[in-house]
């Protein structure tokens, strides 16, 4: 018999100044009495980059497959596996319609990898409309990216850009 999954309540929120520009992430972690916060900064990226990055982090902070809540305020995200999308693009190679490449590929592979592990449900949060948690992570994404802060290298997202620069 397997033992009974832990319920972990994960909320995520991604952020910008300027898109792309500097920006950072936020996650919250609730398990019963225990809570998690993380963050973290980039000098340049994308919001949906920091939007992806932020579950990802939060899942791989899960030492053992859970039964996870993922609550976000991202469409982008959630509907790409509530819609099936990640689905389908895994299905035709990471490609879109048009043969297009799926756009920030590296992070949607580490995240669907992720979730593979547990057993997960997605909520929509309306983003800045009071929920405390989303609060929360946007206060801590927006803060991660700071001039002054400890910002990182999104290396895929600079390669991109510089290989795309004229």
């Amino acid at each position: 018999m397997t033992s009974p999954r832990r319920t972990v309540q994960l909320y995520t929120d991604g952020a910008c100044s300027g898109n792309p520009g500097p920006g950072g992430y936020g996650v919250v972690l609730k398990a019963g009495q225990h809570r998690k916060e993380l963050s973290g900064g980039f000098r340049l990226t994308t919001n949906n980059r920091m939007e992806l990055l932020a579950p990802i982090v939060g899942f791989e902070e899960l030492k053992y497959p859970c039964k996870v809540e993922l609550f976000s305020d991202s469409e982008y995200v959630l509907k790409g596996f509530t819609d099936k999308r990640v689905e389908r693009w895994r299905a035709n190679g990471w490609k879109r319609e048009r043969n297009k490449p799926v756009v920030n590929v590296d992070l949607w592979q580490r995240l669907t990898t992720l979730i593979e592990k547990h057993e997960v449900s997605f909520h929509w949060v309306r983003g800045h409309s009071g929920d405390p948690e989303n609060e929360r992570c946007d206060e801590l994404a927006v803060a991660a990216y700071q001039p002054g802060g400890d910002l990182r290298i999104d290396d895929v997202y600079e390669a991109l850009a510089s290989a795309s620069a004229p």
